[in-house]
C-alpha cells in the first residue's frame, strides 16, 4: 500500500464488530419491525447495503439478523433475502422483543394482552407461593419491598426491586413451568410500569398493593394471596389505560 492509500485508509472510520455492535443492530432492526416500520412480508435491506449505510461489518449484520431469526421476527433464506414474519410467529414474550415494543407507542391491544397474561398467571402463582414459600423467599420479597419504598417505582432501582419481587413470588411456586415465565413476566411488569410514567407521575402508589400480596403469602393464606394479586394486576391495568389516555 502506497503512502496516499495508507492515509485514506487511516482516515476512514473503522467498521464496528463484536457482540455489542450486533446487539445494537438487532435492537435497531427489531424496534423498527415491532413498531410497524417494517410490515410482515417486507424484505429487509440487503446486508451489503445495510452494512455500508451504518458502516458496520457484514458479519455483524448477519449476526444481528440471526438474533432476529431466533426471536421469530424474520426468516432469512439464500437468494430470497430476509423477510419479516407474521406477528403470530414472533416471540412476543422474549424480554428483548418486549423492550423493543416499548421503545415506541405499543398498541392498546398488546398492552391488554400482557395484562391478561398476568391476570391468568400471577394470581394462581401467588396462591401456590403462599403454600410453598420458605423463609428465603419471604426474605427476598421483603427486601424488594423495602427497596421499592426507598427508591419508588419512578426510578430504575425501584423498578428493578419490583421485578425482584415478582420473580421471587414465581420462584416460590416451586413450579418449573411457572418459573420459566419469570423473565417474561418481569419484563412485562417493568416496561408497563415505566411506560405509564412516560408523560406524568404514577396516578397512585402501587406499593401497598404489593404489601398486601406479601402479607397474604407470608401468612400462608392462598386465597387471600390470589385475590390480592388479582387486584394488583387489575389496578395496574387501569393505571396504564389512564396513562395512555393522558
Amino acid at each position: 500500500m502506497q503512502a496516499g492509500e495508507a492515509d485514506q485508509a487511516e482516515a476512514r472510520p473503522k467498521r464496528g464488530t463484536g457482540r455489542r455492535l450486533h446487539g445494537a443492530i438487532a435492537q435497531k432492526l427489531g424496534s423498527a419491525i415491532v413498531s410497524g416500520r417494517y410490515a410482515p412480508g417486507d424484505r429487509l435491506e440487503g446486508e451489503v447495503a445495510f452494512s455500508e449505510t451504518l458502516n458496520v461489518s457484514r458479519s455483524a449484520y448477519r449476526e444481528a439478523v440471526q438474533v432476529l431469526v431466533a426471536k421469530g421476527l424474520v426468516e432469512s433464506r439464500t437468494k430470497a433475502g430476509t423477510r419479516v414474519l407474521p406477528r403470530n410467529r414472533w416471540n412476543l414474550l422474549d424480554p428483548d422483543v418486549l423492550a423493543w415494543a416499548f421503545t415506541g407507542e405499543p398498541h392498546i391491544d398488546f398492552i391488554r394482552d400482557l395484562f391478561e397474561l398476568r391476570q391468568i398467571v400471577e394470581p394462581a402463582a401467588a396462591s401456590l407461593a403462599a403454600q410453598r414459600r420458605d423463609r428465603d423467599d419471604l426474605a427476598v420479597m421483603k427486601t424488594a419491598l423495602a427497596a421499592m419504598r426507598k427508591y419508588s417505582l419512578a426510578t430504575e432501582t425501584g423498578r428493578a426491586a419490583d421485578r425482584d419481587f415478582h420473580n421471587a413470588l414465581l420462584q416460590a411456586t416451586r413450579n418449573e413451568a411457572v418459573v420459566a415465565l419469570s423473565a417474561s413476566i418481569g419484563a412485562a411488569v417493568s416496561w408497563t410500569t415505566q411506560f405509564k410514567q412516560r408523560a406524568r407521575a404514577l396516578p397512585r402508589n402501587p406499593i401497598p398493593d404489593h404489601v398486601r400480596v406479601y402479607d397474604a403469602i407470608a401468612a400462608g393464606n392462598a386465597g387471600a394471596a390470589a385475590e390480592a394479586m388479582r387486584t394488583l394486576v387489575d389496578l395496574a391495568l387501569e393505571d396504564t389505560r389512564s396513562a395512555m389516555q393522558a
